[in-house]
């Protein structure tokens, strides 16, 4: 049997978990109608088919009408999710997991005007700044019916056969009673603790008198707000004390901080750049007070850190969440001594800002979670001939295609024309708080190399090189050039490539026009601004950072803040001219006529790349199909068939970049959609 303290079985009343490892409740936003249908329930399998313990769906299932999802939450308030919550927790049973599922009322944190346009509640009429309801104050009725909702909810999850439940307590209706931020009655719900915990009592009754004893019930609850406004560590810790000893409750699971904007949220999820683990000490200071089974997940990226959390007594169970979205078979592969090859969480915190900007959760290098349906986890070997794959271009693309080529048994060709992999990565990993994306390249070229593919450096491919290979099919992703000619006076401005590189060093007053509103041009401007430049970041867009999600937001804002930097919107850069020894930038929008010039020393043009496509047009003649991707089979799935060319001898695609400019997802997703079917 393992000593590996990670490996070691955990009893929680009468459920034996398996392995200390568990993913903590989240809303990928997969469910449909708020239902939890097929894509959800494959998300959880895989999981659970990877070896993980304990998978906590939901964040948060809405238990009442009047807590309108705000990003894709299940209904827990309709008896309707109960089969499809049945075929969830059978698959997941299935396979060795246990199951729970997050419940709350999400209380101010989401808004009036969707679903069923009822107003927002919350304990007081506190406005939540994230979600910018100005909600009502609950009334006696409102709290009759909220404990109702959450007995009628647990009742439906018992009977949808999971394992137990989590009452949400950081942010929302039910802790909003605990903390004076947010608490502002003059009734019984105020004053004492005892008075401010009524509320979680009376739900607590209710809902063990209509589950029974045995069914499992924790609680996600914050122990200290960390804020001069906010729940003390003293009172967050005696109120952990009351539901360890009151009899009612089976595990804690702990939050340190408050998630009201966005600012705040960051420091409870963090993202890459800041410390590893940073609530840690913290939980096993309350669990060692307590003596009770705690639960937390706050940035615990690496095995390394998860087993020192068990190893130390200062957790029971150990979340791994957003890793588990990198690569939900970490149990299994600790198990087998394959701790190597486990796909690294880089804390980009893709995922997370999807969900936050309205879209599904994505990994930002694992395209198969969240389509588990189309697209493998575990590339399988083909059963077909084996080809000889040449792939131009070792950015992120072309790595993920080299190593799915591998996977799948054929002879893989790589050529790059740097001295080493990772093309646009190796630019965004520069930005010391951003180095963390490496993992990214550093892992597919392990893999790489394990799988014996030929990886050629410092070597710049031309058609011959290529066609020298007598290949079966050649895969061009040699990414894009920075496109900065979308102004007059091109000539005279410089790239975020160029600032991100070192190649130019920033000036003393840089003017950054960013026509992408990505990461590129912020973390130029993060470069510029942390060197001590005066920095305007000019935008057309309607907002500041538009495809750039609330987490990572908030990391670029506080470097602009603590600089001074200066955000101009709806604007657009027009011309740059010279100036003597420095540069004027003539500013207009598309709202008037109106004219405006900075005299600058430094123009920063950011919009994006245009293809660098060069072998690609010079390949395509001798090809058999002209390039041609067959883009009904790409998303069903199946093989590229096309035949514009009987006489060709190799297949041709493009990927990523060297397409169009997009991101990282977008490259290793084509890479492996297509690949996969070689």
């Amino acid at each position: 049997m393992s000593t590996d303290p990670l490996l070691q079985p955990y009893q929680l009343r009468h459920l034996t978990l398996r392995n200390r490892l568990m993913s903590t409740a989240h809303e990928p936003s997969y469910s449909e109608d708020g239902m939890p249908t097929e894509r959800y329930r494959l998300y959880h399998t895989e999981k659970a088919k990877g070896g993980i313990a304990l998978t906590m769906t939901a964040g948060s299932a809405v238990v009442s009408a009047d807590s309108p999802a705000a990003f894709g939450n299940l209904y827990a308030y309709k008896d309707e999710i109960v089969p499809w919550l049945r075929e969830l927790s059978d698959a997941c049973h299935e396979h060795g997991s246990a199951i729970m599922m997050q419940i709350t009322h999400l209380g101010r944190r989401t808004n009036w005007n969707h679903s069923d346009w009822l107003p927002v509640l919350a304990p007081s009429p506190v406005r939540e700044p994230a979600h910018r309801a100005f909600p009502k104050e609950a009334e006696d009725w409102d709290l009759d019916r909220i404990v109702t909702d959450y007995a009628d909810a647990a009742e439906r999850m018992q009977a949808g056969g999971l394992d137990g439940i989590e009452i949400e307590a950081y942010g929302h209706f039910l802790d909003g009673f605990w903390s004076p931020a947010t608490n502002r009655r003059t009734d019984e719900y105020n004053g004492s603790l005892d008075n401010r915990l009524r509320f979680t009592w009376r739900v607590l009754d209710a809902m063990r008198e209509r589950v029974g004893p045995d069914f499992l019930i924790g609680l996600r609850m914050v122990a200290d707000e960390d804020w001069d406004k906010g729940l003390t560590r003293e009172d967050g810790v005696e109120i952990a004390r009351r539901l360890a000893t009151c009899g009612k409750v089976d595990f804690l699971n702990l939050i340190r901080g408050h998630i009201d904007s966005d600012a705040a949220l960051s420091d409870v999820i963090p993202i890459q750049g800041a410390p590893s683990a940073p609530h840690l000490d913290f939980c096993g200071e309350i669990r060692e007070e307590t003596k009770f089974p705690i639960f937390h997940a706050a940035r615990i990226s690496d095995v390394a850190t998860a087993r020192h959390a068990i190893a130390e007594g200062k957790l029971d169970m150990v979340g791994m969440t957003r890793p588990h979205i990198a690569d939900p078979h970490i149990a299994n592969k600790v198990a087998a001594g394959r701790e190597a090859d486990i796909r690294p969480c880089v804390g980009a915190t893709y995922c997370l800002d999807r969900i936050y900007e309205g879209h599904e959760a994505l990994c930002i290098h694992n395209p198969a979670t969240g389509r588990e349906r189309t697209i493998p986890h575990v590339i399988a070997r083909s059963a077909g001939p084996t080809k000889k794959v040449v792939i131009v271009g070792a950015g992120p693309a072309g790595l993920e295609a080299a190593r799915v080529a591998g996977e799948r048994g054929h002879n893989v060709i790589l050529f790059e024309a740097a001295d080493r992999p990772g093309g646009q990565i190796r630019l965004a990993a520069r930005v010391p708080r951003r180095r963390e994306l490496i993992g990214i390249v550093d892992w597919r070229a392990e893999q790489c190399a394990k799988l014996g593919v030929d990886m050629r450096f410092n070597t710049y491919a031309e058609a011959s090189d290529v066609l020298a290979e007598n290949p079966d099919v050649v895969l061009v992703a040699t990414g894009g050039l920075p496109n900065t000619d979308i102004v007059e006076g091109a000539d005279l401005v410089v790239s975020s490539w160029d600032i991100l590189s070192g190649d130019v060093k920033p000036g003393e007053n840089v003017l950054i026009y960013d026509d992408n509103a990505a990461h590129q041009g912020l973390s130029a401007g993060e470069v510029i601004a942390n060197g001590g430049a005066r920095l305007e970041i000019v935008t057309p867009e309607r907002f500041f950072a538009v495809d750039i999600g609330g987490l990572n937001h908030v990391a670029y804002a506080r470097a602009f803040d603590r600089a001074g930097t200066r955000i101009t919107i709806n604007k657009r850069v027009l011309t740059v001219r010279r100036a003597g020894n420095g540069l004027i930038a003539q500013i207009g929008s598309d709202y008037s006529e109106r004219v405006e010039e900075r005299a600058v020393d430094q123009v920063v043009v950011e919009h994006g790349t245009l293809p660098l496509d060069e072998v690609y047009v010079a390949l395509k003649p001798d090809s058999r199909n002209g390039g041609e991707m067959d883009y009904a089979a790409l998303i069903a799935g199946q093989p590229q068939t096309v035949v514009r060319n009987p006489d060709g001898t190799y297949q041709l695609f493009r990927l990523g970049d060297a397409v169009a400019s997009r991101n990282i997802h977008a490259a290793i997703y084509d890479a492996i959609r297509l690949v996969k079917d070689f």
